[in-house]
């Protein structure tokens, strides 16, 4: 498997009350477990199931994923952001990592 990378793209500066756009986008494989080896053996599964956002610690997106996603999974949704503050991103394994980035941003 190739190395796990999360990155974000996020403003760093937005008006009180605007709705920025976040992408998110994490180097993962994502085996199914539905393949198999050269030698016939299933290839365990391994994905990241579950996507989490905070924003001043409160999550205000989670988004829980199948096997069926492709690999390298991005993703992009909105936030509407009244005060300055921090952004916590993490994606959660199957194999019990968790993979996080953060993102600050400042209301003007």
């Amino acid at each position: 498997m190739a190395t796990i990378r999360p990155r974000v793209k996020a403003p760093k500066k937005a008006a009180a009350g605007e709705i920025i756009e976040i992408k998110t986008l994490i180097n993962h494989d994502m085996e199914s477990g539905q393949r198999k080896d050269k030698d016939g053996n299933p290839i365990p599964r391994q994905i990241i199931h579950k996507f989490t956002a905070e924003f001043n610690g409160t999550e205000f997106f989670s988004v829980d994923l199948a096997p069926a996603i492709s690999a390298n999974p991005y993703l992009s949704f909105n936030a509407k952001v009244d005060e300055s503050g921090e952004f916590t991103f993490r994606w959660f394994d199957d194999d019990g990592s968790v993979y996080e980035d953060t993102k600050s941003i400042e209301v003007t």
